[in-house]
């Protein structure tokens, strides 16, 4: 027995079935956690490797490249790019997404075991770095203080960082811009030099006097005692008082050559929040974690953290991604239920039956909670792709149910039994129903397949919408007829109100009926005319394509800012600091949308590696600015943008100013990198300099920066090797004296309260300031004679590129600029035309990068995937229609489908994205059934015996209204996504304008040209039949 049969006649277990998918799906919305993205698995890997005191080239030569060399060799890996800059070296490696990243970081960690006996002595291990999404900061604190702020960072990792850490889901708190401690024991070269003492004593001495020793264990009498020596320091005071050497017969002490000095780190990053000195708390979350919950949990903490601070110390919000999570989430949630809403009013209006509409809307919340069930058993998400399915889907899930109520009231009116009515309707259009539901699974199930960033962000929009389809269909099989057999009645008894309130309503829709039908008699009529004119539309459109600019992604307005603005290379970090407190001060009068301004300065320690991933140093601010949420100001983000960038050109001082909208995620402005490859930095950076000065004359670009600083200067000593070598010395050992006393040298480190702080042996700080100080500086053999630095060496002053990039294993300088208020292709065929003009040196070449390549990359991907979709699609009707010409006739609506994406993207001002692109490969699967519904009507006309004129002018009447009502759900199901104003909103605009333009069009022309084309192909099919059965007839007749 056929499914819909059983579920007629057992209406008690159909409904129970259907109850029980409900209570699951509901219980795994429950358990769902909240995200803005799903969980992507990205496809880098940060190799980070630290060589203290190394200057860029350094790096480049002795770290950098024999890295590079090995890793190159890991599987699957699509770029290597390096940073090498003063004491430390970012290898950046990105493969293919898809790959499973553990694997890779596996491979990885066996290469650098391979390379790590290459690499200096110096050295640290390189450490490896795996990003995933979770490694965005879901929550960055703002901290204030002012007498606190010297043990600042010690009240804020016990009272602040540890019972955050605490919270279930979080991975990381990592406080930065607040200095740690440090004791300086700050030495006086002279008296060095006068008690014959060197740097490298006196930290050996206190590495060896700062010790806790064990002496074993001895037995007295009855009982066993250990035997300890205590020697540690109880309080940093009490190293003035060890022995360092003696003179003339008396002991020399350290308070006598150095003065001890127990404060912070000498050069530290420094954090403002809102003009005052503080700190920022970045908190990161654990893989799978759900963020909303974390935030929730945090900002809860917050009031009872606060109470444990000192009174100046004060706690504040920078970032929350949750609140962006949260309004995202939200005005999808409202788009979906517009869409509901839309949905259910369309049904009502054709139908004017409560009851039908009931049956049909019931389908709705079935087939998305069904789709929750997937979610939880998955581990997914709730997020904003998979809550965008449930939009997409809304005014699909009920096209199925749609077919079939209508079928199984046509037979009751016809008089039939409403249970038998309710199985022979659905069998009648069972077939055709579930054909067309395969056309859809054809569209949306590959978009699981694709690869790439597009497939990682859409394989759950494919799982999702695949899920819903099919549910449905069962659905619209088995709980569609079974309501049908018990809500339907065969005589309808209507009221006053609703004669009073339908009867024009029917009127108005019979002689919309009757007006199509005189115009499909025309159109057949006219097939030629009918055919030029659709085809002349189809050309036009195609004209505007040019029209239409592309981009990778719409820009969204999350309400954050991201801004990095450098002074010259070399400017002390007072300057910079000084520059940037002018700046906060005029924007906190000029945009009073700000709500939060932080901004950081000055180099970050080599342990704090969420600063280190950035650029950081003296000469370098970086900004986050928080604004209020878009529902709440006038001005859109770009507008805030620009004005700022305004602004900064009043500010000499800053000589790279870079401002990026959005947070850390997607959704951020389009840049366009050019790589600029060539080992020559004198002529790689006058190729930049040309460019850099072509790109800022085309309309739309912003913020065009070269990524390669300035030159920096600095003082280098060559020593003379046989000078060296007569004072018994090497360069090795005078390289570590010369920085043991510029930079200290780590003698030990002292403890207090559970917590370990650097000692370090140095200069005074007065006697590292001028040239001469350094020529004097003493330098020791084994045998400790000493010679000055002056007498075996000259200081020289010169310039070195601060950071050597690299792609590729080849030099690199990137010119990027920031796309602003015009579509990306535009500057890029602009830029093209002037790089071709440019004189470019042999060695030198120039490629697209950054948002370009993705694009590139993602539209390759998505083309590829409309050609296979529409061969599934047109292999699943040629199998319906056991025809080849059939398919072809209902694949012409496509061309009418992307005519009005173009046209309506063309209006609306909207480019070609990816969202739009993925909009239009959604129209094969929709514009398809519309071709369905009606060929196979005809075909049943023809088999009933009706001319090819009269089969198409009455299937056309009899399916106009199921397919303007199909039509019509899922228009109005996108409209609220084509028009939403919430956040995040910018992101899915693109894409429900393109199916809203895409459906309308192709469906008017569906109506009109697919009957013409189908009268052409089947009055060709009657005349070969006949010229075969002549010829056959001449055949026997000459037998």
């Amino acid at each position: 027995m056929s499914i819909y049969g059983s579920a007629v006649k057992r209406p008690i277990m159909t409904t129970l079935c259907f109850v029980a998918v409900v209570i699951l799906g509901l219980f795994s919305l429950n358990k769902l956690p909240i995200d803005l993205y799903p969980d992507i698995e990205t496809n880098t890997i940060m190799v980070m490797t630290t060589y203290t005191g190394a200057s860029a080239q350094d790096i480049e030569q002795n770290v950098t490249r024999p890295l590079e060399n090995v890793l190159n060799s890991v599987s699957n890996l699509k770029h290597i790019t390096s940073k090498s800059r003063e004491n430390i070296s970012v290898i950046t490696l990105e493969f293919e997404y898809g790959e499973d990243i553990d694997v890779l970081t596996n491979d990885v960690r066996d290469k650098l075991d391979m390379v790590s006996s290459m690499l200096p002595d110096d050295s640290e291990t390189p450490i490896i770095f795996k990003f995933s999404t979770d490694m965005i900061p879901i929550i960055m604190l703002s901290v204030r203080a002012s007498e606190s702020m010297p043990g600042l960072y010690k009240i804020l990792d016990d009272a602040v960082a540890n019972p955050l850490a605490r919270i279930s889901g979080v991975g990381s708190v990592s406080i930065s811009g607040a200095p740690k401690r440090e004791i300086h024991v700050y030495t006086d070269p002279q008296r060095l030099e006068a008690y014959g003492i060197t740097i490298e004593q006196i930290a050996s001495l206190i590495g060896a006097e700062n010790r806790n020793i064990p002496g074993g264990a001895f037995d007295i009498g009855s009982d066993t005692y250990s035997l300890r020596v205590q020697g540690e320091f109880g309080s940093s005071d009490e190293m003035a008082n060890i022995v360092v050497g003696s003179h003339e017969g008396r002991s020399v002490y350290l308070r006598d050559v150095a003065r001890i000095d127990d404060s912070l780190e000498e050069r530290t990053q420094e954090t403002y929040n809102n003009g005052e000195q503080g700190a920022m708390i970045v908190i990161q979350k654990q893989s799978g974690a759900n963020s909303v919950e974390i935030s929730d949990k945090v900002l809860e903490m917050l009031p009872t953290l606060q109470k444990r601070l000192p009174s100046d110390v004060k706690l504040g919000v920078i970032v929350d991604t949750s609140d962006n999570i949260r309004n995202t989430i939200d005005s999808l949630v409202e788009t979906v239920m517009y869409a509901l809403l839309f949905v259910v009013i369309v049904v009502f209006f054709f139908l004017g039956r409560w009851r039908a509409t009931l049956i049909i809307t019931i389908t709705i919340p079935i087939s998305l909670i069904a789709s929750f069930i997937y979610l939880y058993a998955t581990g997914n998400t709730l997020n904003i792709v998979s809550l965008s399915a449930l939009s997409i889907s809304i005014g699909m899930v009920v096209d199925d149910a749609i077919v079939v109520l209508e079928n199984v009231t046509t037979h009751i009116e016809r008089g039939s039994d409403p249970k038998q009515a309710a199985v022979h309707g659905t069998n009648e259009v069972a077939v055709s129903v579930i054909a067309s539901t395969l056309t859809l699974i054809a569209v949306f199930f590959p978009l699981t397949l694709v690869t790439g960033m597009t497939g990682v962000l859409f394989r759950q929009l494919g799982w999702m919408v695949t899920i819903m389809m099919i549910i449905s269909t069962v659905c619209a099989l088995s709980l569609t007829p079974m309501l049908c057999s018990l809500l339907l009645r065969r005589v309808n008894h209507h009221g006053r109100l609703y004669n009073l309130l339908f009867t024009p309503v029917n009127r108005g829709l019979d002689s919309f009926d009757r007006g199509y039908g005189r115009l499909l008699k025309w159109v057949v009529g006219h097939k030629t005319v009918t055919f030029v004119i659709c085809m002349g539309i189809f050309a036009g459109s195609l004209g505007l394509m040019k029209f239409v600019g592309t981009e990778f992604f719409p820009t969204a307005d999350d309400g954050r800012l991201r801004i990095t603005l450098e002074t010259p290379i070399g400017t002390r970090v007072e300057v910079s600091k000084e520059a940037a407190g002018r700046l906060v001060e005029l924007w906190k009068g000029k945009y009073p949308e700000m709500t939060v301004i932080n901004y950081t300065t000055g180099s970050a320690s080599s342990d704090n590696t969420f600063a280190n991933l950035s650029d950081n140093g003296p000469h370098i601010i970086s900004m986050n600015i928080r604004l209020t949420d878009p529902g709440d100001r006038d001005r859109r983000i770009t507008e805030i943008a620009a004005l700022m960038r305004e602004d900064l050109k009043n500010f000499p001082e800053f000589k790279k100013v870079q401002v990026s909208t959005g947070g850390m995620g997607m959704g951020g402005q389009t840049t366009i990198d050019y790589e600029i490859y060539g080992y020559d930095f004198a002529e790689s950076d006058s190729v930049a300099r040309m460019l850099q000065a072509e790109l800022l004359k085309i309309p739309g670009t912003a913020d065009v920066i070269i990524s390669r600083a300035d030159y920096q200067p600095e003082y280098q000593v060559d020593f003379d090797r046989e000078k060296l070598a007569r004072y018994g010395l090497n360069l090795s050992t005078a390289a570590t004296s010369l920085r043991n006393r510029i930079n200290g040298q780590l003698a030990s480190q002292f403890r207090e309260d559970g917590e370990e702080y650097d000692i370090k042996v140095m200069y005074a700080p007065e006697h590292r300031t001028s040239l001469e100080d350094i020529e004097n500086i003493l330098l020791y053999n084994n045998l400790g004679q000493a010679v000055r630095v002056r007498d075996v060496g000259r200081v020289v002053e010169r310039f070195t590129p601060p950071t050597i990039e690299r792609k590729d294993r080849e030099r690199i300088v990137t010119v990027s600029t920031v796309v602003e208020g015009v579509p990306m292709s535009q500057i890029v065929e602009q830029s093209q035309v002037a790089i071709d003009k440019m004189d470019i040196p042999q060695g030198i070449s120039i490629e697209l990068a950054g948002s370009y390549e993705d694009q590139q990359e993602s539209f390759a991907d998505l083309m590829t995937l409309a050609v296979l979709i529409i061969v599934l699609v047109y292999i699943v009707m040629a199998a319906q229609f056991e025809s080849y010409t059939y398919p072809g006739i209902i694949m012409t609506s496509l061309l009418f489908a992307f005519s009005g994406v173009f046209i309506i993207l063309w209006l609306t001002g909207h480019t070609l994205n990816v969202m739009s692109m993925i909009g239009a490969i959604m129209l094969i699967g929709i514009v398809v059934k519309n071709g369905i519904v009606l060929i196979d009507y005809i075909s049943l006309n023809r088999e009933r015996g009706m001319s090819i004129r009269r089969a198409v002018v009455n299937g056309g009447e009899s399916r106009l209204r199921p397919v303007v009502m199909t039509t019509l759900t899922t228009i109005l199901g996108m409209v609220p996504m084509a028009i939403g104003t919430g956040q995040g909103a910018e992101m899915w605009r693109p894409m429900g304008t393109a199916v809203i333009g895409g459906l309308t069009f192709s469906t008017i022309l569906t109506l009109l040209f697919v009957p013409v084309l189908y009268c052409v192909f089947a009055g060709q099919g009657i005349k070969n039949k006949r010229r075969k059965l002549h010829k056959l007839a001449i055949k026997n007749a000459k037998q």
